[in-house]
């Protein structure tokens, strides 16, 4: 992890040595003077430091909400959007680039509207709980989550083709290219909310694996803890997807490698995780900033890298998914 932060400090069409990034370091620890020059520090403080830490951010994010809901909802072909929280959030963005909203407006309305879908979702599985309460809550999630992708669509072509429609574009490929120490800022408590109560129910998660009538004979209150994964998983994924727009395959690649290297327990799984959710998607970012003149959208990286790669995965293993 830290060699990864170190190359994607110093690499770019600005370069920045390693003796330049170890000084600025130690000055900012010391308080003493770095000799750096002043446009070095600008590079490394002001755009990609902020940089750096949201692909740490947003790659933790979705990689732990993919393992909740992978345990949770016993299934490893779930990811973050499967309760509709990256529909939602796509549709709020697109709708503050249609308003013609600021950045700050855009990203609190992909939030909300984020977090809007999956109360929806939920309510209707609870209205529906006489049947299965996991494939209620998927198939929820399947029909909200087209509903909003066709109002996505509407709204794209209500747009202006030439200067709003581009910007819609651009947002739902998702890019961290002008993220700032601010929006990171913003993101973090969000990101505690989620990720405290899924470590602290981390052995009632193990339980849970088993089905609903077994975790009921052993104690533990399915529909509290189900509530409550979910209500962490979609808070940390609605604020990573409000800030990086839709990037996906981390949620889904990355639970399955961590499950290789530890095990399926999830106090091991969900640290495990985040650890590699962050590293890949800042190499990923690293990767798309760097390999040609035009910077590379991070959905598009994501899922040229993710969907071979995750073949490989289900090749190699060779124990079952559980």
């Amino acid at each position: 992890m830290l060699g990864l932060v170190a190359v994607a400090l110093c690499v770019g069409r600005f370069t920045v040595t390693l003796d330049q990034l170890g000084a600025l370091a130690w000055s900012r620890l010391t308080g003493t003077p770095s000799g750096v020059p002043g446009n070095v520090e600008t590079v490394i403080l002001a755009v990609r430091g902020p940089r750096v830490l949201a692909a740490l951010a947003v790659g933790a994010v979705l990689a732990a909400a993919g393992t909740a809901y992978q345990a949770l909802f016993r299934n490893p072909l779930v990811s973050p959007d499967i309760l509709g929280v990256s529909s939602g959030a796509a549709l709020g963005a697109v709708l503050g680039i249609w308003l013609s909203l600021g950045v700050v407006a855009i990203q609190a309305l992909a939030f909300a509207v984020g977090l809007l879908a999956v109360v929806v979702v939920y309510l209707l599985g609870t209205a529906l709980r006489r049947h299965d309460p996991i494939l209620v809550l998927v198939l929820a999630g399947v029909v909200i989550g087209t509903l909003l992708g066709s109002c996505v669509s509407l709204v794209k072509y209500l747009a202006d083709p030439y200067n709003q429609l581009p910007a819609i574009t651009f947002w739902l490929l998702g890019s961290l290219a002008a993220v700032t120490a601010g929006d990171v800022g913003a993101i973090l408590p969000a990101v505690v909310l989620g990720l405290v109560p899924l470590y602290l129910l981390r052995w009632r998660m193990n339980v849970m694996t088993l089905g609903d009538e077994e975790a009921q004979a052993l104690g533990v209150d399915t529909r509290r803890v189900r509530l409550a994964v979910v209500a962490g998983a979609t808070l940390m994924t609605a604020a990573a997807v409000s800030l990086s727009g839709i990037v996906g395959w981390i949620g889904l690649l990355v639970p399955h490698v961590g499950r290789l290297l530890v095990g399926p327990d999830f106090g091991r799984l969900l640290p495990a995780s985040i650890l590699l959710g962050a590293g890949y998607l800042l190499a990923v970012d690293t990767l798309a900033r760097t390999m040609a003149s035009l910077e590379v959208p991070l959905g598009v990286l994501t899922a040229l890298l993710g969907a071979p790669f995750f073949v490989w995965v289900l090749a190699r293993s060779r124990r079952g998914w559980a």
